[in-house]
């Protein structure tokens, strides 16, 4: 019986003590959470909040009827100040190369690449990659040379017996959650059976059957090869000499141009690549996680594009292609083909030309740039207001028109009219084209950059 009171003694104590921590009452919220403030990814700038008319500010050149009107309203985010250029995609290319090669060395020594129990040592299945240990690819041992044989090309392949990487191996593996297949629900009497609970009205739970027990299925996993597609430059242009170019991406002459021949999942790869990398290292430092790295929505570049003026059709302001001086303020295709008039032949350095005010480089001209969004001629009527984005997850048995995905901003090989912010046309997810490239945006974790706290006694 004395147990028994010590017992209750014990949980009346405990109990009185957590009314005390909870604010002697009041609702304080849950103490001991540090204030988070957004961290400006590196190399991005802060596209502010708004609403406007998207759609084209001329009239519609080919007649497509593809343009139409539509107002939208967008939250914040943070946008690349320039185009992705080779040396930042050659990251992520020697990401995969080095996880491949860590892969294969761990099978000699497997306490120096591989790390195969947990801080509480429990075994991980699988392992996971050590990359603490240094990997020095000019300074290898005869039997790291052996074992990293497989990740070259073949002798019978090889070009004056150049050894190089084959770069068909460099296949990365990743995932993303599909949230719109996870948020759709199914009220059909049979999924409602499946839940437990039968006391309840489980009509606001009825999702997915599959998915109640098993949210593994909204785990989607693709596997692509992420090296540009070099011989873009020759199959584009059939009765045309762009064999030089070949050296576009491995060349350090080109090091700072926009990397081309990225496909539309390719991209979409570097985006979560990317977001992985930065979150990785905010979780080591003890740091709150951030929203993943994306490919912008069309209605979000549009907006970014304009830089906030409205009514403008390019995104340096006014209605015309060069300035005052006559230069040319975007590099595309100007008149009939001088492509030199503008200062380039085929893509250039990126921010060569001014900034739009919102302080982001070529958005028109130079390549054209991947969108997030499905292509539909119709999407216009049927998105939604807030946050515009159409998306279709297409699979290879789908037909070409659904694997079309939205592009924007011209490119030096197009005339004045693609250059447009309000111009959207289109390419197939699965092609890889030498005037293509694409950006990446991150969703901003509030309302604006400006907001604070100092109007409330709440937040002080």
């Amino acid at each position: 019986m004395k147990k028994f009171l010590l017992i209750i003694a014990f949980f009346a104590t405990l109990t009185i003590i957590g009314c005390k921590n909870n604010g002697n009452g009041e609702l304080t919220g849950v103490p001991g959470r540090e204030g988070f403030y957004q961290p400006t990814p590196y190399g991005m700038l802060f596209i502010p909040p708004g609403s406007y008319q998207m759609g084209p500010s001329d009239q519609d050149v080919p007649y497509s009827l593809t343009a139409q009107h539509k107002t939208v309203t967008l939250q914040a985010f943070y946008m690349d100040e320039t185009e992705i250029t080779n040396n930042e995609y050659r990251q992520f290319v020697f990401y995969v190369r080095d996880s491949l090669a860590r892969e294969l060395l761990g099978s000699l020594t497997p306490e120096d690449w591989w790390i195969e129990e947990d801080e509480n040592g429990e075994p991980l299945e699988p392992h996971h990659l050590n990359w603490e240990t240094r990997l020095r690819w000019d300074d290898l041992e005869q039997e790291e040379i052996e074992a990293l044989q497989p990740l070259y090309m073949p002798e019978h392949e090889r070009y004056f017996r150049r050894k190089e990487i084959d770069t068909r191996k460099l296949n990365y593996v990743y995932y993303w959650i599909d949230y719109k297949a996870a948020a759709k629900k199914d009220f059909s009497s049979e999924a409602i059976a499946t839940q437990d609970a039968a006391d309840h009205d489980l009509s606001s739970l009825a999702n997915r059957p599959q998915g109640v027990k098993d949210r593994s299925v909204f785990i989607k996993k693709d596997v692509i090869n992420v090296y540009p597609d070099t011989l873009c430059w020759v199959h584009d242009y059939t009765y045309s000499y762009n064999e030089p170019m070949l050296n576009y991406f491995v060349h350090p002459a080109y090091d700072n141009y926009p990397v081309v021949g990225v496909s539309w999942k390719q991209a979409r790869a570097f985006c979560i690549w990317r977001s992985f990398m930065l979150n990785d290292f905010l979780e080591a430092q003890g740091d709150y996680r951030v929203n993943e790295f994306r490919l912008p929505t069309e209605s979000e570049w549009e907006w970014a594009s304009r830089g906030g003026l409205d009514e403008s059709p390019y995104p340096w302001g006014g209605p015309y292609i060069r300035n005052s001086n006559g230069c040319f303020l975007g590099n595309y295709k100007p008149l009939r083909g001088n492509y030199i008039d503008d200062g380039g032949i085929h893509t250039l350095i990126v921010a060569h030309y001014a900034p739009n005010d919102y302080g982001l480089y070529d958005m028109g001209g130079n390549v054209a740039e991947w969108c997030m969004d499905a292509f539909d001629e119709s999407a216009y009527n049927f998105a939604h207001d807030l946050n515009m984005n159409y998306s279709y997850e297409a699979k290879k048995s789908d037909p070409e028109a659904l694997k079309r995905k939205v592009i924007r901003g011209g490119s030096w090989k197009d005339i004045g009219y693609y250059m447009q912010t309000g111009t959207r046309t289109y390419e197939f997810q699965d092609t890889a084209k030498c005037y293509i490239g694409f950006r990446c945006v991150q969703t901003y974790l509030g309302r604006h950059i400006d907001d604070g706290g100092s109007s409330s006694n709440v937040y002080r």
